[in-house]
């Protein structure tokens, strides 16, 4: 009995220990004179992650209480900020840089667009780019601390535990799936017009998004449309549409 209170009492301490330290989303934005704000780097140090600014400033990334974060660039001057609990409270963090002033004698304009992070070997490849919903997933998925208590476990973190009894991680991967597919109905949709679906494959106009939801699971056709092979992707939509609208007059029956 008394096991089982310090094995809960050391559980509770781990488990504060992880919300203290825990990763959040942030939001930020750079104001600087300069007009190239999409080439500035913001590397979290503690992370070893690096991410950009887009042409208006604006910057997202997971960090935690404490993280310094170094922004970086050949326009601006190397800068360093340390989040406090103070800025993950805030909608937006915006941080003000300084530019760069070097005296010339001579102006002579160069195009910098092919200079980045891999470039300068800041970097050995580009960082990965996560939507949304990967975003969170890899938050559920990835500690960077360990209970030492759960070492015949396998080393599973406690948050890992939390989120597998939970249910959480699940719902994250279906989240996840049901992103992926809204992506290809877009990349679908900007590939073919809606009157290619109505006046081609004959399909009501009412019933065009039902099929697009249908299609979308269709393996064969994704691959092609990844592949952008028109030709083969409009052949077999030919051969989905059949069944389809068999499925669509059953139900109107």
């Amino acid at each position: 009995m008394k096991f089982k209170f310090f094995f809960l009492f050391v559980l509770i301490q781990s488990v504060g220990f992880c919300q203290s330290t825990e990763l959040t989303f942030l939001r930020g934005k750079i104001i600087c004179p300069i007009k190239e704000l999409g080439e500035v780097n913001i590397f979290n140090l503690r992370s070893e992650t690096v991410t950009n600014s887009n042409e208006i400033g604006n910057y997202s990334l997971f960090v935690k209480v404490g993280d310094t974060l170094e922004f970086k660039s050949l326009q601006i001057e190397t800068q360093k900020i340390v989040i406090s609990e103070a800025d993950l409270s805030k909608p937006l963090l915006v941080t003000t840089l300084t530019p760069k002033t070097i005296d010339l004698s001579e102006v002579e304009i160069k195009d910098y667009s092919h200079i980045n992070a891999v470039s300068l070997r800041i970097l050995e490849k580009p960082a990965k780019k996560y939507t949304p919903a990967e975003r969170r997933l890899r938050t559920a998925e990835s500690f960077h601390w360990y209970s030492p208590l759960l070492i015949p476990l396998g080393g599973m973190s406690v948050d890992g535990i939390l989120n597998a009894i939970s249910g959480r991680k699940a719902m994250l991967q279906k989240e996840l799936e049901i992103e992926k597919k809204e992506r290809m109905m877009v990349k679908i949709e900007n590939q073919f017009t809606n009157d290619y679906f109505i006046e081609k494959l004959k399909i009501p106009e009412e019933h065009v998004k039902g099929f697009l939801y249908y299609i979308v699971d269709d393996t064969k056709l994704i691959t092609l449309i990844n592949e952008k092979n028109k030709g083969m992707a409009e052949f077999r939509m030919s051969e989905l549409v059949t069944t389809y609208l068999d499925i669509i007059k059953s139900t109107d029956k």
